[in-house]
C-alpha cells in the first residue's frame, strides 16, 4: 500500500512539474529597441541587425586582451548553448560585441574563439568593425550598459550581462553572465526563456 501511494504521489509530483513547464509564458523584463547596426564577424562576414531578425538571439560585451571576466563569460555562454541544444533549440544567434575593436580585427577575434571548446560555433558571431566612440555609445543607447576604454592601459570597463533580443531586434531580458556569490549563471532560465520565446514566435 504504502509502494502504491509513494508511486502515485510521484506520478502526480512529475506531473506537476510537466505541467508547470507546458504552462510557462516568456514575460519581458526589458524593451530596448536595437538600433541597426553593421559589423564584421570573425569570420570576416557581415553580420547587421536585419540579417538578424527573424530569430532571437544573445549578446555579450567582451574583448580580446581581458585579464578578467571575459574567458568565463564566453566559457559561460558555451555552457548555454549546451542547453540549448539538449533542448534541441536551434533557431537562434550569438552575439559577441568586442569592447576595443581597434585591436580585435576579426583575425584577432577567430584566434581568442579557437581557444573555446563550443558545441555549434555556425550559431556565434564575434563582431568588430566599428570604432571606441561607436561601441560605447552603442552600448549605452540600446543596452544601457556602460562601456569606457581607458586613457592609459589596455582594460577596457565593460558590464558582464548577457541580453536576450527578440527576432524583432528588441532587448527583452538580461541575465548575469558571471557567478560571483550569491549571483549566478541562470543557464536553465535563459534556455527556457529562449525556448519559450521561439515556440511564441512560431506560434506553438
Amino acid at each position: 500500500m504504502k509502494k502504491k501511494l509513494f508511486y502515485l504521489i510521484s506520478l502526480i509530483g512529475v506531473a506537476t512539474i510537466i505541467s508547470a513547464c507546458s504552462n510557462y509564458k516568456f514575460e519581458a523584463t526589458t524593451e530596448y529597441e536595437i538600433e541597426n547596426f553593421e559589423t564584421t564577424d570573425h569570420r570576416n562576414e557581415a553580420v547587421s541587425l536585419e540579417s538578424l531578425k527573424g530569430k532571437p538571439w544573445l549578446a555579450m560585451f567582451i574583448f580580446t586582451s581581458c585579464t578578467t571576466v571575459c574567458q568565463p563569460m564566453t566559457n559561460n555562454m558555451s555552457e548555454i548553448q549546451k542547453e540549448f541544444i539538449e533542448r534541441d533549440i536551434e533557431d537562434y544567434n550569438i552575439i559577441a560585441f568586442t569592447v576595443d575593436p581597434t585591436i580585435d580585427t576579426p583575425e584577432r577575434l577567430s584566434e581568442y574563439f579557437s581557444y573555446f571548446e563550443i558545441p555549434d560555433e555556425s550559431k556565434w558571431h564575434l563582431v568588430t568593425g566599428y570604432d571606441q566612440t561607436y561601441i560605447e555609445q552603442f552600448a549605452l543607447n540600446n543596452f544601457k550598459a556602460l562601456v569606457k576604454k581607458p586613457e592609459e592601459g589596455d582594460q577596457v570597463m565593460h558590464g558582464t550581462t548577457f541580453y536576450l533580443v527578440d527576432e524583432n531586434g528588441v532587448a527583452v531580458k538580461d541575465y548575469s553572465g558571471l557567478s560571483d556569490g550569491d549571483q549566478q549563471v541562470a543557464f536553465d532560465t535563459i534556455a527556457i526563456d529562449m525556448e519559450t520565446l521561439i515556440e511564441e514566435r512560431l506560434g506553438k
